[in-house]
C-alpha cells in the first residue's frame, strides 16, 4: 500500500508566508525559505507553495524564491500561483520546482492540462480545485476562493484527470482555517470516483483529523498549514500518531 503524505503549505504573499480562514483575515506566518527547511528537516513528506497574489509581473519573484528554496530543501515541493503558460511553468521547474500548480488558469482555459501533461509529464502537473458546498452542491470557485463558476467539482475533477493531470489539490473553502476537521464526505467521493491521488486540505486542526481524512476521506495526501506553522501540532509527533492508528505512513 502506498504511504500517505504530509504536506505543509505556505501560501505565500509579498514574499511572505501568511494565513487566514476561509480565504480571507491573513496573518504573517513566517519566513517561506526558513519554514520550508524547518518542514524538510522534520518530516513532512512535500511541500507546497502558492502565491496567492500572483500576478504577471511578479512571476520573477516566485521563481527567485522557488530557487532559494530549492537550495534547502531535499523534498518534492509543489509551486503554484499564477501560472497560466508552458512558459511559466518551465521557469519553475527549472529553478528547482518538482511539480505545478494551476487552478484558475485551468478552468478558464482547460487546454493548458493538456499541454502542460504533454509538455512535461503528468507527474508534475497538480490541479487545484477551490471549492464551496451551496445548497447541498459543491461548487468551483476561482481567483483564491472569489469568483464562482457553473462548474460542479466531481464533474470538474472528473474532466481534469481525463486531461491527464497527475494530481488534484481539492480545498473546501468552507473548511478552510476553520481547525473543524477536512471535508470528508467530498474527499471520499473524488476517491472513488477518480483514479489519480487527492490531497485533502482545509480544516486541519487536530491530529485525529488527519487520521479520519485518510480513513474516512481516502485522501492520499493532506495537506495543512497554521497547526504547522504556528506549531500546534509537530510533524514527527503527527506521523508516530497515524502509525499508531494503523495509517501507512513514513516515519
Amino acid at each position: 500500500m502506498l504511504t500517505k503524505r504530509i504536506i505543509p503549505c505556505l501560501d505565500i504573499k509579498n514574499g511572505r508566508t501568511v494565513k487566514g480562514i476561509n480565504f480571507v483575515d491573513l496573518r504573517d506566518a513566517g519566513d517561506p525559505v526558513e519554514l520550508a527547511e524547518i518542514y524538510a528537516k522534520t518530516g513532512a513528506d512535500e511541500l507546497v507553495f502558492l502565491d496567492i497574489s500572483a500576478t504577471e509581473e511578479r512571476r520573477r519573484t516566485l521563481a527567485d524564491l522557488v530557487l532559494r528554496v530549492a537550495e534547502k530543501v531535499n523534498i518534492p515541493f509543489t509551486v503554484g500561483g499564477g501560472i497560466s503558460s508552458v512558459e511559466d511553468v518551465d521557469i519553475l521547474l527549472h529553478n528547482g520546482a518538482d511539480k505545478v500548480s494551476i487552478n484558475s488558469s485551468a478552468v478558464k482555459n482547460p487546454q493548458l492540462i493538456n499541454d502542460l501533461v504533454a509538455k512535461f509529464g503528468s507527474q508534475c502537473i497538480v490541479v487545484a480545485i477551490d471549492a464551496k458546498q451551496i445548497d447541498g452542491e459543491w461548487i468551483v470557485h476561482l481567483v483564491g476562493g472569489k469568483v464562482p463558476t457553473e462548474l460542479n467539482l466531481f464533474q470538474w475533477a472528473k474532466e481534469v484527470e481525463d486531461r491527464g493531470a497527475g494530481e488534484i489539490l481539492f480545498t473546501s473553502m468552507n473548511h478552510d482555517g476553520t481547525k473543524d476537521g477536512f471535508a470528508n464526505e467530498a474527499l471520499a467521493k473524488l476517491s472513488t470516483e477518480l483514479n489519480i491521488p487527492i490531497i485533502a486540505s482545509g480544516g486541519a486542526g487536530n491530529m485525529q483529523h488527519f487520521t479520519d481524512t485518510f480513513v474516512k476521506g481516502k485522501a492520499d495526501a493532506a495537506l495543512a498549514a497554521s497547526v504547522f506553522h504556528f506549531k500546534e501540532i509537530e510533524i514527527k509527533d503527527l506521523k508516530e500518531e497515524l502509525k499508531r492508528n494503523n495509517i501507512p505512513i513514513r516515519l
